[in-house]
């Protein structure tokens, strides 16, 4: 057996790591940098960790140069994702069956650190980092989530930015496509002394988009992602020690809609977007700041890291029809899902454009103008032992979090004419203005032993939340509700090495994710007890995984905001559920000749659910639920192969990525009810996309790539929320080279 340090993964009390830079199995941790962002560890951690770890490196991100955080996990088993706008620039993402909806129920960190602009008060993940940053994706699943609170149910997904390099280097990269796209990417770090180095980084994304208005009005994006990094050198005897200031300013604009297509118009033109949203548009401003301390003992590590993150956002959009006269005006979803009733096709076609609306069909459109923050001081440790013969790694951490939520919604109704939205000159008028903010102390010990072929992990986390709620509403500021909980959330796992290769492993942890402020304390927190049970093989030029995993919902919640068609982001029970699966990995590389390599891996995940018990809700992804219906959107099967071509200087990659067809809606049928749900008994297209990607290297200095995304060119519908069908991305061509120096 392998030192306990080198058969465990990455320390993290609240959601944080201690070991080095992932890297190979037969490379060594960096000794002249200790700056801690990843939380898996290296390659070994990952064949001997007692729980479901993935990680794609620099190596795969640069194969594909995805833009599209979707894209780059199609390739990790236990990931379902809901696409929305093609660009994944808000993304949809769950691990393991949980709700995709806006991310909110994974943890969603960068460096280690929580990301999300308001992780407890407001998770709905609106804002997420540029993946074309990123070197390095990785995936934690199973009873190691529970060191990356507060979520965990299902795990964490942490994005993995680059450091301060030890010697002095930069890039840069320039990629063309279709579709008006535009990337400049580059870097430049240097070492000012042998103490003091510093990195400046920046990228910039465009795209004119791939949808049409008739009026020729804006549909594509622009995203800015800048970053410094400072690293001071404090090492001095036997202390490895180092200083990492990080700073980062991001923003976007984005000319995207909720409002999606009927059935009968998607098939006709899957890409046309309807002249009622023509105004839709997302504007914010993201700004973040890290001091970090990291010390490092012969037996022990310590790191510390204060963080603090804002987000400025507008997401203008339209809401609904409204009448001047009082009248109650179907929902967008419902005319689009049924516009052959005489009204919603009268309606259909004031929101086409085709026909000028009168008082009685107005448009109203919001502002969710809303300013979010979240900041904390985290402290994380781990310190090896050996008692008796038996070696113990004791993990530990503590993370003091507040973040916060204002919103300060306004609404404005607007005329259609000739195609074109006109102002009513009403003006706009407030619709929601309140605050929900939380402070959180999240606390995490675990100790994992080594004991002859056996690796034994137990754990607990404890969470204290205590939420405020605060309506500033003229005339409503008594509505307000302050609450308090306290979590423990205990984990254990047993790894058994059957070889040197391979391993047995299962574990069982306590799953939670907590209700936002503004819900009443009636309603209980989400909670699961979560188990699996593995297989792993890892040899030199192969590798294979299988997983089966079983979450046992004893209150499943999901709160509904503007993403999945409510007015109001509320929580709902759905009672017991169960959701289980199988993920399976595996991957190989052949030689051809002596220059020549094949590399070939397989991605398949079974996932399928079940409603233990039959009821009625109003939330709209469910409303009348039979027992044994299934969760929504929720594929049951997901399969990706890549097969690579690669020579000394260039390489050729294909994904051929297969998605499942997924319900609409928890309820299987349409009733009699007026209540009826406009989606139930709906599915999804499943579909498949071909992704090919190539590259050669002219020189050291300079690499050549091309790439075509969605090679057949497959238009399907992926998903009817919020308002109407909507399309996955056409086929996109994309040229670029990057120049070292």
């Amino acid at each position: 057996m392998k030192n306990i340090r080198q058969i465990t993964a990455a320390v993290g009390a609240a959601s944080c790591c201690l070991l080095a830079h992932p890297v190979s199995a037969d490379e060594e941790t960096n000794t002249q940098s200790i700056e801690r962002i990843s939380i898996i560890g290296n390659q070994r951690s990952m064949e001997l960790s007692a729980g479901s770890v993935a990680l794609v490196d620099e190596v795969e991100l640069e194969q594909f140069e995805y833009d599209d955080i979707a894209r780059i996990l199609a390739t990790v088993p236990g990931v379902n994702v809901r696409l929305e706008d093609g660009f994944g620039l808000r993304p949809n993402i769950g691990f393991r069956g949980v709700t995709p909806e806006r991310s909110k129920k994974i943890n969603i960190m960068e460096d280690g650190l929580l990301i999300g602009p308001a992780p407890y008060s407001a998770p709905s993940a609106y804002f997420f980092p540029l993946t074309s940053k990123m070197v390095g994706v990785e995936v934690t699943k199973g009873p190691a989530a529970i060191k990356y609170g507060p979520n965990t149910v299902a795990g964490a997904l942490n994005m993995l930015t680059r450091s301060v390099p030890e010697l002095d280097e930069g890039q840069i990269d320039v990629a063309l496509g279709t579709d008006g796209y535009q990337k400049l990417h580059g870097y430049y770090g240097k070492n000012i002394s042998d103490r003091f180095g510093l990195l400046v980084e920046g990228v910039t994304l465009r795209s004119d988009g791939f949808q049409e208005l008739d009026n020729g009005g804006d549909v594509g994006f622009e995203k800015n992602d800048y970053n410094l990094k400072l690293r001071y050198d404090l090492s001095s005897g036997s202390l490895s020690q180092e200083l990492i200031f990080k700073a980062n300013y991001a923003d976007e604009v984005s000319n995207f809609t909720y409002t999606g297509l009927t059935d009968e118009d998607f098939r006709d033109n899957p890409y046309q977007r309807y002249a009622g949203g023509q105004q839709d548009k997302m504007d914010w401003e993201h700004s973040a700041f890290t001091l970090s301390h990291f010390v490092e003992g012969s037996n022990w590590n310590l790191a510390t890291q204060a963080y603090r993150t804002d987000l400025d956002r507008a997401w203008n959009k339209l809401n609904r029809f409204v009448s001047s006269f009082g009248e109650t005006l179907p929902s967008l979803l419902d005319i689009v899902s049924d516009s052959d009733e005489p009204r919603h096709f009268e309606l259909l076609s004031v929101l086409r454009g085709d026909i000028d609306g009168s008082a009685r069909e107005l448009l109203e459109l919001g502002n969710n103008d809303r300013s979010l923050y979240s900041q904390g001081i985290q402290i994380d440790g781990d310190l090896s032992l050996a008692m008796s013969g038996i070696e113990h790694l004791v993990e530990f951490g503590v993370r003091f979090h507040q973040d916060e939520i204002q919103r300060n919604h306004t609404i404005e109704n607007y005329f259609m004419r000739s195609g074109a939205l006109v102002a009513t000159g009403e003006g706009s008028k407030a619709s929601t203005t309140n605050t929900e903010q939380t402070d959180a102390i999240s606390v995490y010990i675990q100790d994992t032993l080594s004991w002859g072929n056996f690796v034994i992990t137990a754990g607990l986390r404890y969470e204290n939340i205590d939420g405020d709620f605060q309506n500033r509403a003229p005339g409503s500021e008594d509505d307000a509700l302050q609450k308090s909980n306290d979590i423990f959330l205990p984990r254990f796992s047993i790894l058994y090495q059957l070889t040197e290769q391979s391993v047995l492993f299962t574990g069982v942890h306590r799953g939670f994710v907590p209700t936002s402020p503004a819900q009443d304390e009636s309603i209980e927190f989400e909670k699961s007890v979560n188990y699996e049970l593995g297989y792993r093989f890892s040899g030199k030029d192969s590798h294979f995984e299988s997983v089966a995993f079983f979450n046992d919902y004893s209150n499943l919640i999901e709160s509904c905001s503007f993403s999945a068609g409510c007015d109001t982001d509320l929580a709902f029970s759905g009672g017991s559920v169960d959701v289980y699966g199988l993920e399976m990995a595996a991957g190989t590389v052949f030689s051809v000749g002596s220059r020549l390599e094949v590399p070939v891996d397989v991605m398949y995940t079974f996932t399928d659910s079940e409603f233990k018990e039959s009821f009625y809700s109003p939330f709209s992804l469910w409303n009348f639920v039979d027992e044994g219906n299934p969760l929504p959107y929720l594929a049951r099967h997901q399969a990706t192969l890549s097969v690579g071509l690669e020579g000394e200087n260039w390489s050729i990659k294909g994904n051929i990525v297969y998605t499942d067809a997924m319900p609409e809606s928890g309820q299987a049928a349409l009733t009699d009810s007026p209540l009826d749900n406009p989606l139930a008994g709906k599915l999804s297209d499943s579909f498949t996309v071909i992704d090919i990607a190539a590259y050669y290297r002219f020189s050291s200095a300079v690499r050549v790539y091309a790439k075509v995304d969605n090679l057949l060119d497959d238009a399907s519908i992926v998903s009817r929320r919020p308002y109407g069908a909507r399309p996955n991305r056409p086929q996109q061509l994309q040229v670029g080279v990057k120049y070292n120096f």
